[in-house]
């Protein structure tokens, strides 16, 4: 079957529209993100501890090096030689620190590393099942490629940011504290310069990470806008040729692609600019600490050991800022596609559909139309007061010119609309009380725009049914006439095509979307230009064979060609969005109102117009 396309009248929003909803603050979207690692709280309480006991070794490693240094000048000022064992047997602890440090360290990565992506996969999954509950309006809005860019480059940008930056925060915020408390125990007054950097540094990255912020917002926006020409362009890559709008297309691309780079270059120059600027913060802090060590050292107040275990300690304090400053544009840009992210998971659900009286058993397929009403705007009626009968085993057939609302008829009966007055039954049954399920499983749905999906003609013919016999397949291909054409193939029912249906022609696709409805055996058929794509004569054979399917079964066929419905039941002529002329093909001819119209314009002459 065929996912329905974009009905007619219903207003498209601007690329990259996130819906309903307003994209959320960075703050808040910084929240649920964090409230999306609560599964993982039990590894990421291990990941805690190991990440103290890493930081806590790699703060001890200084003050043996320092003690290492005293031993040092104290053997040489004394006199009585350097005790080159016990150096060395500080120097064997600073290293067995060192390296217990390292340890911990790669075993705190693996696990937030699996954490993280245990997470992503969690959100990809969302973001599916939230695409299931989407109504088709939703996507009406939204063009594919900016759809996709949120659920594939958006979640993957989400992953990756708190992949390299949620490990790095908390052995950053662990060192300051613990390099912090060292260098307060080795001398106070000096730990008291090197704060004189924290504040600093805490208002620089707030005043260029706020300037980045939109930035950020901007570039990811500008990349789903991007996606979704591409993905359209390619899509069709034909049409653009066959109307020479190729360099229209190349011309939009252009400036599509330059907005992304201008956007992208400001985020990335604004929050890169914040790692510079607390290196030099970081000089400064080094120098002062320097110059101020060496003056209490000449006063006998510090040990050059203690002088020398300050300074690394004043690298090591320094380096974290520097490092959680410098993540400010991964921080910021996971922000941004977390905000788009949250934005689709947020958007309004179709309203749930609860069988609220659940019957068994094959339908009879006795449609009725009552009194209904429809509109996509609500300023702009487009269905007023439509009524009619399809009795079981009838076929329906509708015409009408572009707009009429043939389409949106059928939209209407599947429920990928709601409809906004009277209402619509099956069997006497208001589908409104229907599950969605309950009723599309007895509906059989061809589209004029064909969709099959990458895998092989049988499992695309398969499709229409859950666990299908090869039996079942191979018949429902003989009545549409795909069995010839598809022996004809390499690999036969098991040749591969891709969702494009690359390796058969327009028709032959056509022909397995027609063998997929075979194969589900509905009560309910709907043909929406089903035969469009094909030649005469295998038209000819498709309506023999719907001839043979129909019997027993509710057909609606939306045509043009009126070829192909000349033995319908009755034949509905909608325009405007109301049924102006209804019966059979004889009786309308011989009427002279609209169909005859239509049909002088189809097998006489030119189109006649009111």
């Amino acid at each position: 079957m065929s996912a329905p396309t974009r009905a007619p009248g219903r207003p498209a929003a601007p690329a990259g529209s996130p819906g309903a909803n307003r994209p959320e603050g960075f703050a808040t979207a910084g929240r649920r993100l964090l409230g999306l690692l609560r599964p993982e709280r039990p590894l990421l309480v291990a990941v805690l501890v190991l990440a103290v006991v890493s930081v806590l070794l790699s703060v001890l490693g200084p003050r043996y090096l320092g003690k290492a240094t005293d031993l040092v000048v104290a053997g040489g000022v004394g006199g009585g030689g350097v005790d080159f064992g016990a150096v060395g047997t500080v120097l064997l602890v600073a290293l067995g620190v060192y390296l217990g440090s390292w340890l911990f360290g790669v075993a705190q990565a693996r696990l937030i590393n699996g954490a993280v992506q245990r997470t992503a996969s969690r959100l990809r999954r969302d973001a599916e099942e939230k695409l299931a509950k989407l109504p088709v309006s939703h996507f009406d809005r939204q063009s594919r490629g900016e759809v996709l860019s949120r659920v594939t480059n958006d979640i993957d940008n989400v992953g990756q940011s708190l992949q390299q930056t949620f490990s790095q925060v908390i052995t950053s915020v662990l060192t300051i504290l613990g390099v912090l408390a060292v260098m307060f125990f080795i001398s106070p007054l000096l730990a008291v310069f090197a704060l004189v950097s924290i504040p600093i540094s805490a208002l620089v990255t707030i005043l260029i990470g706020k300037r980045a912020q939109p930035q950020f917002a901007a570039q990811w926006k500008s990349t789903g806008e991007l996606n979704g020409h591409v993905e359209e362009m390619y899509t069709g890559h034909a049409t653009i040729k066959a109307f020479g709008r190729g360099r229209e297309a190349a011309e939009i691309f252009r400036q599509r692609n330059e907005a992304l780079t201008k956007a992208s270059f400001r985020a990335q120059f604004l929050s890169g600019v914040i790692q510079p600027s607390m290196m030099f913060l970081s000089n400064l802090n080094y120098l002062l600490v320097a110059v101020v060590g060496a003056l209490r050292v000449s006063a006998g107040a510090l040990t050059i050991g203690d002088v020398q275990a300050f300074v690394q300690y004043s690298r090591q304090f320094s380096q974290p800022l520097t490092q959680v400053a410098s993540m400010a544009n991964l921080v910021q840009s996971g922000l941004a596609s977390a905000e788009r992210v949250f934005a689709l998971l947020d958007a309004p659900e179709q309203d749930p559909s609860p069988d609220l009286a659940p019957k068994t058993g094959r339908p009879r397929g006795r449609v009725e139309f009552e009194h209904v009403a429809f509109r996509y705007d609500p300023d702009k009626p487009l269905i007023e007061d439509l009524s009619l009968v399809a009795e079981p085993g009838a076929t329906v057939a509708i015409v009408g010119p572009t707009g009429a609302g043939k389409s949106t008829l059928v939209n209407l009966l599947m429920r990928f609309y709601e409809i906004t007055g009277g209402r619509i039954t099956l069997d006497g049954e208001d589908t409104s009380a229907m599950s969605r399920e309950r009723l599309r499983a007895a509906t059989g749905m061809v589209l004029q725009d064909t969709w099959l999906f990458g895998g092989t003609i049988a499992e695309n013919i398969a499709y229409g049914k859950q666990n299908a016999t090869r039996e079942e397949v191979v018949a429902a291909a003989k009545a549409a006439h795909v069995d010839h054409f598809a022996r004809s193939l390499p690999d036969g029912y098991d040749t591969v095509i891709d969702d494009e249906g690359t390796g058969v022609s327009a028709g032959e696709k056509q022909l397995i979307t027609i063998a997929r409805a075979f194969l589900a055996d509905p009560a309910i058929l709907i043909l929406d230009e089903a035969t469009s794509s094909v030649d005469t004569r295998t038209e000819a054979l498709i309506q023999r064979a719907m001839a043979t399917l129909r019997t027993g079964r509710t057909a609606f066929v939306i045509a043009h060609r009126l070829s192909t419905i000349r033995d319908a039941d009755v034949i509905l002529v909608m325009e405007r969005g109301a049924i102006v002329e209804q019966g059979t093909h004889d009786e309308l001819v011989a009427k002279g109102g609209a169909y005859a119209r239509l049909h002088r314009a189809q097998f006489t002459g030119p189109a006649e117009v009111d």
